[in-house]
């Protein structure tokens, strides 16, 4: 049970909850897509007519991490999340119960980590709303930073409460043993 995808244990707020991290993925691609248009507009603007696009640099570097909480938890959902489990493969061949637990672990622990974060991204949330931050320079370009702190903070909110589900569903093989239709 590496993926969200099966198992008669989803519900409806699962359910829900999946089309959340869908559209935040949706999101994330298309804000990759209108990086490219204003990327090669800039470029376009550079080399013909001698005008940049003003703020790229700052737009794609907000943007960057941005598209990345858009789209973490979406990933974890589906199996995508970068690890190694060549261990764990083998591991849930021969001892499924002990994988699940093992998967159960390593799902908590992201759980806490992505809390862990939420917290600690928090107070510079609050402090950018209140003291009006922005990255470029006045009088040429300017960008809040508010909306990609408040991206970081759904972010890592959505995938903590994704790891929380999918350690749900690890510790049930991990006590009966297999893959359970509810």
């Amino acid at each position: 049970m590496t993926r969200g995808a099966g198992g008669g244990w989803r519900r409806r707020p699962i359910i829900a909850f999946e089309r959340l991290m869908g559209v935040m993925n949706a999101v994330g691609t298309a804000w990759i897509f209108v990086l490219m248009v204003l990327i090669n507009a800039d470029v376009i603007g550079r080399e013909a007519f001698a005008a940049p696009v003003r703020g790229v640099s700052e737009i794609v570097s907000l943007s960057i991490v941005g598209i990345v909480f858009m789209q973490l938890a979406h990933t974890l959902w589906v199996g995508r999340f970068t690890r190694s489990d060549a261990f764990l493969t083998r591991i849930q061949a021969r001892w499924p119960r002990f994988a699940g637990g093992l998967e159960t672990v390593y799902c908590l622990t992201g759980a806490i980590l992505f809390a862990i974060l939420f917290w600690a991204s928090l107070p510079f949330f609050t402090r950018a709303v209140d003291i009006g931050e922005y990255v470029g320079a006045l009088g040429d370009f300017t960008a809040p930073t508010w909306p990609v702190r408040l991206i970081i903070l759904l972010g890592a909110a959505v995938t903590s409460v994704a790891f929380l589900i999918l350690a749900a569903g690890h510790l049930k093989i991990a006590l009966r043993g297999r893959e359970t239709a509810g």
